[in-house]
């Protein structure tokens, strides 16, 4: 049976109700609160404080503080009124203890309309959540769509400025040749005019040769009959000397004049025949030829592309391109997949080592300099200049990684096939002082 606290004491104001409670030495921590509008209960045992309003309140606006040994209770009036007690019915028990069942049971109907309005907040919050991810997921998609439509729109303005770019330079290689073979033309109309000149000059002069002999051999056939010969004088024959035919009589006419065709044996390397390498550069050229014809279109990647994008030369180009602007990663891409579409091509390796070197993945610029230089054989003169290219690149890499050795090696075989290039050989020298520790101080 707890015992029932009536030492409490009460303030009001128009609006508020002040209670204030005793613990009586009873820890705060055990105290336990429950109020609604027209019932109060403080339970700390072995202790009871309860009350039956005079008047609702709003326990939703209320408050109860605990401390310093006493509950301090501050309560909202429904209606700003000044209350004549804060009790009502204190002797009536049965009132007493109907008051308490209902506050009871309106504090549990309270809790399960709070608990069910949690599960619809709860529900709406969800709710809200899926629909705002779902607009943000539909943004996002938008936005990815967009910037595919744009990549897609720039891929196809870079690739009919590729095409564009591309017949313009087959209508000016198409107009160079013809103007070549028109120039030819008219240097072979020249010559034959030249020849025909010269072999009508020439047969003008032995004609005039002709003539003049002639003429010198009628003059000694008239001279000679004036002249009386040795037989004449010691027989009396009258014999001439000159009767019989002469030498110059005996000579044949002069040939026609005819045109001298001549054919050059045909080359495609910029060396003489004489200076070349038969069996090399045919195998060189072979080589090429069949690198032009292999393409691997097997690869997934492929799929999305068009006909004209599955080109190894077109992503090269945009390798290229892409170079030019800094974006070396992205040209790292577009090599990459011009290599598995074709892998034999010795300049998509090379051009993919510049770009190691600038992202400083120095291993792969060797390998793919290894790899290019692997391709460019045999040594013709036709891949001189790649060649070169290939060694400066890899002794680069190994120069910037301090093996200064190996990257000697490299600079010295450039410039064995290039001994012109005076840039190759000043670097070289500047290796080998480091090698020997005599480079001066910059």
């Amino acid at each position: 049976m707890p015992l029932m606290v009536r030492d409490h004491r009460w303030e009001q104001s128009e609006s508020h109700v002040y209670i204030k409670v005793p613990l009586k030495g009873v820890n705060a921590a055990k105290a336990d609160v429950f109020c609604t509008e027209e019932y109060l209960k403080v339970n700390f045992p072995p202790f009871l404080f309860e009350v039956v309003l005079f008047a609702p309140i709003d326990d939703t606006k209320s408050s109860a503080k605990i401390g310093n040994g006493v509950v301090i209770f501050t309560l909202l009036k429904k209606e700003p009124t000044m209350w004549e007690q804060l009790a009502m019915l204190e002797d009536n028990k049965e009132m007493l203890q109907k008051k308490r069942e209902d506050a009871v049971l309106a504090a549990h109907e309270r809790a399960q309309e709070n608990s069910k309005q949690k599960v619809v907040q709860k529900r709406q919050n969800e709710k809200y959540t899926l629909e705002t991810m779902m607009q943000i997921d539909e943004s996002n998609r938008k936005c990815i769509e967009e910037l595919k439509e744009q990549e897609r729109r720039q891929v196809t303005k870079e690739l009919e400025q590729w095409k564009l770019q591309r017949c313009q330079e087959e209508e000016l290689k198409r107009a160079e040749e013809l103007k070549r073979k028109e120039e030819l033309k008219r240097e072979q109309q020249q010559k034959r005019e030249e020849q025909l000149r010269f072999a009508r000059q020439r047969a003008e002069a032995e004609n005039s040769s002709k003539k003049k002999k002639q003429n010198k051999t009628q003059n000694t056939h008239r001279l000679a009959a004036k002249l009386p010969n040795k037989s004449s004088l010691k027989k009396g024959g009258n014999a001439d000397i000159f009767t019989g035919n002469s030498k110059e009589d005996m000579l044949p006419a002069p040939r026609e004049a005819g045109s001298i065709h001549i054919q050059f044996t045909p080359r495609v390397f910029p060396t003489a025949l004489r200076e070349s390498l038969i069996a090399e550069e045919e195998e060189w050229l072979q080589k090429q030829a069949a690198a032009r014809r292999i393409k691997n279109i097997n690869i997934s990647e492929l799929n999305d592309l068009k006909e004209e994008e599955k080109d190894p030369d077109w992503l090269k180009d945009k390798g290229n391109r892409l170079f030019g602007t800094g974006n070396y990663l992205a040209a790292v891409n577009a090599y990459n997949l011009a290599i598995r579409l074709n892998s034999k091509l010795p300049v998509i390796y090379l051009n993919r080592a510049a770009c190691h070197l600038k992202l400083r993945n120095l291993h792969k610029a060797i390998e793919d300099c290894s790899k290019a230089l692997d391709l460019l054989t045999p040594p013709v003169p036709d891949n001189a200049d790649t060649r070169v290219k290939a060694h400066v690149r890899r002794g680069t890499a190994f120069c910037e990684l301090e093996m200064y050795v190996e990257g000697l090696l490299d600079y010295q075989a450039a410039s064995k096939i290039n001994p012109n290039n005076q840039t190759i050989q000043a670097d070289a020298e500047k290796i080998r002082q480091v090698i020997q520790g005599t480079l001066p101080d910059p």
